[in-house]
């Protein structure tokens, strides 16, 4: 029979077409295909047959070689130059050896013999389908392939160029395209930016047209990818089409990257190659990929939203670390103000307690702590006289127990200061003694913070050697006697044996250079 379209049959069969000028031979082979339970259609030569094949899929032609307007020989040629899917079989009366290669060069699968058996066209017809079943099959295992394989290196990356990367490498090999760009949206213009761009092996194309991008979300928004070809094309651009680099856009294939109903990016790859066409197979598999792309450039933007809050975050902490050092040394400033005799002990406390620290192998943001506590560790001494700081004689009841005062008030100067609190041990606690007997607490042991108990050690050994109101500084033996003689009472006993042996080590390295510096003699 004669028809432009397929006859009806089940939904899964082959369709094919039957190009003959014999309208008996048509309506044979169609009736005979029928009953195998294919899908067919006819046409009386080569140019309806093309006409036909541009309007709809066909799995198979079956075509007479000598035929008026489009012979079978030219109707393979335009199916190899328009990239139509479609096997070919060529029946020829003239069954020469060169006939059947010429076919077979420009594109036939096989050929059939005039005057032919019914059985003989049915059996290449069967031969052929499984054939393509087999091309389409390995099609699919190899798009499943380089999905897992994209999606794996999705997976192990955070960086962002390494992720348009590989999915315009994917999309320039699976679609053959000449020239594929990946353009990402600006989360505050909203404008989409050309972030990579990616031109096939073979293309003599460098360039693109851009694409208005307000046409394509139009499609997105409506759950719909462009696939386009030719003139058609044109109305997604803006601007004329034009060429590039003097081609002629054959075929254009654009798929939005996104999350959701959020449109964050654009894959469009560019056909100029005469004959190249995308089809559906290549709009799914460049769909699947985008969307694998998709959760991937979110994850890269979140790491690198998530870096960049990290490093204002060290920004900050650094400067807190900068109003927390002036702090301490406007602190020491103001108490080194208000007694002249204990003018630097604050810092020489800091850098015995940082000796003894450092013996104990501690964390340098432990360290830096202790030396901190070091130089704060009298504050509270602001809240005492001048006159009874440097009081000469021996002091009264009432005034030992005001000077004893002083840890508790340099406990409440540092409170209101979140940024001083780790401090706050040092100068409340350095005043108790291991066996209890100390103040304000009576702490004892371990009880009594760390901290509390290097300063303790360091304090003593520096008000000892240092000239006071009411003595000349001790030689730095006796004040060594003395640290021995009180450890396990006053001191902690492992530290104050810890602290002798670091300070004679570098004493002993210090008198090697010829010069003690801040050592006591």
């Amino acid at each position: 029979m004669d028809a432009s379209a397929p006859s009806s049959g089940p939904p899964a069969a082959a369709r094919i077409l039957v190009v003959d000028d014999e309208k008996v031979i048509r309506e044979i082979l169609a009736e005979f295909l029928q009953l195998e339970g294919y899908q067919v259609a006819t046409c009386e030569d080569g140019q309806k047959a093309l006409d036909e094949l541009r309007l709809r899929p066909y799995d198979l032609v079956i075509s007479d070689l000598k035929m008026p307007r489009l012979s079978g020989l030219q109707l393979l040629e335009k199916i190899a130059e328009e990239g139509l899917n479609v096997l070919t079989v060529i029946m020829t009366g003239f069954g020469t050896v060169e006939t059947a290669i010429e076919a077979m060069k420009r594109g036939a699968y096989d050929y059939v013999l005039k005057p032919f058996k019914v059985e003989e066209v049915i059996h290449v017809v069967q031969r052929g389908l499984y054939r393509q079943q087999l091309q389409a099959e390995n099609i699919r295992l190899r798009e499943a392939l380089t999905i897992y394989q994209v999606s794996e290196a999705l997976a192990t990356s955070l960086d962002l160029d390494h992720i348009l990367d590989t999915i315009l490498k994917a999309a320039v090999k699976e679609t053959g395209a000449d020239v594929a760009t990946l353009h990402l949206r600006d989360g505050k213009s909203g404008q989409y930016e050309e972030r990579l761009k990616m031109v096939g092996n073979a293309s003599a194309v460098q360039r693109a047209p851009t694409p208005s991008f307000d046409l394509l979300t139009e499609r997105f928004d409506r759950g719909q990818t462009v696939v386009s070809h030719g003139e058609s094309a044109s109305r997604f651009f803006a601007g004329a089409l034009g060429g590039a680099d003097g081609k002629e856009l054959v075929s254009f294939l654009s798929v939005p990257v996104q999350i959701g109903a959020y449109v964050q990016g654009v894959v469009n790859v560019y056909s100029f190659t005469r004959g190249k066409k995308f089809d559906e197979g290549h709009r799914k598999m460049l769909t699947v990929l985008s969307s694998r792309a998709a959760t991937a450039i979110d994850n890269a933007r979140l790491y690198e939203d998530l870096r960049l809050r990290n490093t204002e975050l060290r920004a900050a902490n650094q400067t807190l670390e900068d109003t927390f050092r002036s702090t301490v040394a406007g602190f020491a400033q103001a108490l080194e103000e208000t007694d002249l005799y204990t003018r630097g002990h604050s810092e020489r406390v800091a850098t015995y307690a940082e000796l003894l620290a450092r013996g104990l192998t501690l964390p340098d943001d432990e360290v830096d702590r202790i030396v901190q506590a070091g130089v704060m560790h009298d504050i509270g001494k602001l809240g005492v006289r001048y006159d009874m700081l440097n009081k000469p004689g021996k002091l009264t009841a009432e005034e030992v127990r005001v000077f004893r005062q002083h840890p508790e008030k340099g406990k409440r100067i540092l409170e209101p200061v979140p940024c001083l609190h780790g401090l706050i041990d040092g100068c409340w606690c350095h005043h108790e003694w291991w066996d209890g007997g100390g103040y304000p607490r009576g702490l004892s042991g371990h009880n009594i913070p760390l901290v509390g108990r290097i300063v303790a050690i360091a304090d003593a050994y520096d008000a000892m050697t240092s000239d006071r109101a009411y003595r000349r500084a001790l030689p730095h033996e006796v004040a060594i006697g003395e640290i021995d003689r009180c450890a396990g009472t006053q001191f902690d006993p492992e530290l104050a044996a810890l602290f002798v042996r670091r300070l004679e080590d570098e004493r002993t390295e210090a008198a090697k250079r010829g010069d003690l510096g801040i050592w006591p003699r």
